[in-house]
C-alpha cells in the first residue's frame, strides 16, 4: 500500500495495487476507472455480446469482462450508479455486493429493474461502480449479556423520520458511572 496526493487536493489518497485480467474477447472494453480525479468508485462496463432487455421487476446477471485478484485485507464492493437508479430504477439489489479477496472468477453484476419501463443494457454501458476497501475480521467475544444503550433493540425506523432537538443532559447524569441509566431533564 502506498500513499499519494492528488494534484487538485492536499488530502492523502490511499491506494493499493490490484491485479486485473481481461476475459477473452473483451479487448474493446476500458479498464475500470473513476470518472473524476476524486471519485472513489471505478466504473464497470457491460461485457454483453448482445443487448440485454431488463423488464420491470426482473433481475439479470451482467458480465464485466474482467477478473481481479484483490489483495489480502481488502474487499471489492459493487455499488449501483446513482444516475441509473434515479432515471431508470435500475439498481444492484444486493448492494453493496461483496467480492472476497479469494474470488478469481469474472466480475458480474446483478442488475434489477425497479422502474416502470424496460431497460436495455448494451455492450460498453457503464453499469456499476467498483470500490476497493480495507476489511476488518471480527474476533467474536461471546458474553451472556450486552451493555444497555439509549437505542436498545430499536431498529427499522425506531429513531423516527425527523430530526428533533434533544433535551440538555443534567451534568450530574453525565458524571454517573459507565453503564448507569441516563436521565434527561429539561432546564428551566
Amino acid at each position: 500500500m502506498d500513499r499519494r496526493r492528488t494534484d487538485s487536493s492536499r488530502a492523502a489518497v490511499m491506494s493499493t495495487r490490484v491485479r486485473i485480467s481481461r476475459c477473452p474477447g473483451n479487448d474493446d472494453l476500458p479498464l475500470p476507472s473513476p470518472a473524476t480525479s476524486r471519485a472513489v468508485g471505478h466504473d464497470l462496463c457491460a461485457a454483453v455480446d448482445a443487448d440485454v432487455l431488463i423488464a420491470p421487476g426482473e433481475r439479470v446477471l451482467i458480465p464485466t469482462g474482467f477478473k481481479i485478484a484483490i489483495p489480502d485485507g481488502f474487499e471489492a464492493q459493487l455499488r449501483p450508479r446513482s444516475g441509473l437508479a434515479l432515471k431508470h430504477g435500475v439498481v444492484i439489489p444486493n448492494s453493496p455486493g461483496t467480492i472476497d479477496a479469494d474470488y478469481r472468477g469474472e466480475l458480474q453484476v446483478i442488475l434489477g429493474n425497479f422502474g416502470q419501463e424496460d431497460f436495455t443494457v448494451r455492450r460498453g454501458d457503464r453499469i456499476a461502480q467498483l470500490v476497493i476497501a480495507p476489511t476488518v475480521r471480527a474476533e467474536w467475544d461471546e458474553v451472556a449479556t450486552l451493555d444497555e444503550t439509549e437505542r436498545g433493540a430499536g431498529g427499522f425506523g425506531s429513531t423516527g423520520s425527523r430530526q428533533t432537538r434533544r433535551p440538555e443532559t443534567n451534568t450530574a447524569d453525565a458524571a454517573a458511572e459507565p453503564g448507569a441509566p441516563r436521565v434527561d431533564r429539561e432546564r428551566t
